[in-house]
């Protein structure tokens, strides 16, 4: 309740959620999106996708998904 009474005073500008990839983190942040909806805040996510130096082959399809879904443009640089 107090992230839910610093938004509505207007304290804070953005909510970045930074929980676990799990279900319950998933459901975490559903909750605190639905708690400060109507609010006058950016909500964001932390990037999630498939690690530097892991081996596609190895990727579980959510990851893959998500990957796909939150893809960027290549520039030729990393």
């Amino acid at each position: 309740e107090s992230l839910v009474n610093r938004v509505k005073e207007g304290i804070v500008k953005e909510v970045i959620l930074a929980l676990s990839s799990t279900m319950e983190g998933d459901t975490t942040n559903f909750y605190i999106f639905r708690k400060l909806a109507g609010c006058d805040v950016k909500i964001t996510v932390i990037a999630r996708g498939i690690s530097i130096g892991d081996e596609l082959q190895y990727t579980d399809e959510v990851t893959l998904g998500r990957s796909i879904v939150n893809r960027v443009a290549f520039t030729g640089t990393l």
